[in-house]
């Protein structure tokens, strides 16, 4: 679906897309290269463990009316986080979703069952207050990437809801595919400085900038170091994901969910497993148009180059599986038509 032919990483997924990502004779990708470099320089660092996990959230174990803020989207990964939560380590939690008018029935039904199942608290968020923007972005052409301002969107309620609660962790369902290097969470899961991320933000900083004077949007984060930056001065949070830190694969906590939580797989979502809301079809369509992948394919090549995605697996969940007329279906309340 991408305008241009490119070529794909032999190692990973990512495509040649100069002068960020270049692929050397043997047809590997300077991302898989740095990648080693990385390794061979950290060959001492032991990898995240379920024990540091745990001392971060005992720190903060029973001081406060909830232990941990899980942000819900009805997929397997944020359902097995609550899972966890409640669960494994018996903490008190507050589950939240946000939902711009695009979440899926299946997806609120997944939330739904699991926080009467968990018995756990449970609140939920629907605005429109996204959908101008999103039109803006179709309509002027923009090559923001939707995804992005839609997550800068949401860490920023989910740290106000932080902050009103007094809440001192926010769980998230990130896998470690969406991990980064650092501070924990310095970045919530997405650097825009790192090469596969410069060209998409660079085209959505300049889409905010045409938001300015405009009322409306005048208070939007510019981007996620300054959600973050503001969250600070609301009340100190910490963004962690159980999946960074404990060994289980997706297949294995997908097994206790179904059976435990009654979690149903969607019939039809992308990437293939996937439970994403329906826009996210028409930003991956705009993604692979503008830049030749998504950020799903920055996912899935972190995973292949970390052993836990092989790139056959990854090719076959990133497989186009969707056509204009579900587009035109789900663009309709943006009052936006896409052409075959």
């Amino acid at each position: 679906m991408s305008s241009v032919e490119q070529t794909i990483c032999s190692r990973c997924v990512m495509p040649e897309s100069k002068p960020w990502l270049t692929l050397d004779a043997q047809g590997v990708c300077n991302l898989c290269h740095q990648h080693d470099r990385d390794q061979r320089n950290a060959r001492q660092t032991r990898p995240p463990l379920e024990t540091d996990f745990t001392r971060l959230l005992e720190k903060h174990r029973g001081k406060d009316k909830y232990d941990v803020l899980v942000m819900c989207s009805g997929g397997k990964d944020s359902t097995s986080a609550l899972y966890y939560m409640a669960k494994r380590y018996k903490l008190r939690v507050l589950a939240f979703m946000f939902d711009h008018g695009f979440e899926t029935p299946e997806a609120k039904a997944n939330v739904q069952r699991a926080v009467e199942i968990l018995d756990v608290d449970f609140i939920t968020l629907r605005s429109t207050f996204m959908h101008e923007m999103f039109e803006r972005i179709l309509k002027s052409e923009s090559k923001a990437v939707i995804c992005h301002l839609c997550s800068i969107w949401y860490m920023d309620l989910t740290f106000e809801v932080a902050a009103r609660f007094e809440i001192p962790i926010i769980i998230a369902g990130w896998t470690k595919g969406q991990s980064t290097d650092g501070e924990m969470m310095s970045k919530c899961a997405c650097n825009i400085t790192a090469p596969e991320f410069q060209a998409m933000g660079r085209e959505t900083h300049a889409f905010l900038d045409t938001l300015k004077g405009d009322p409306k949007y005048s208070d939007f984060p510019r981007n996620m170091e300054q959600v973050l930056k503001r969250a600070r001065k609301r009340f100190k949070t910490q963004v962690l994901s159980p999946h960074w830190f404990l060994p289980q694969d997706t297949e294995t906590y997908v097994e206790l969910i179904e059976r435990e939580l009654d979690w149903k797989r969607p019939e039809f979502s992308y990437p293939a497993g996937s439970t994403n809301c329906a826009l996210n079809f028409i930003s991956v369509r705009r993604s692979m148009e503008n830049f030749g992948y998504t950020h799903y394919h920055v996912e899935c090549s972190k995973m292949i180059r970390q052993g836990l995605l092989s790139r056959a697996e990854a090719l076959e969940q990133l497989e186009i599986n969707f056509d204009t007329a579900v587009l035109n279906d789900i663009a309709r309340p943006l009052d936006y038509r896409f052409e075959d």
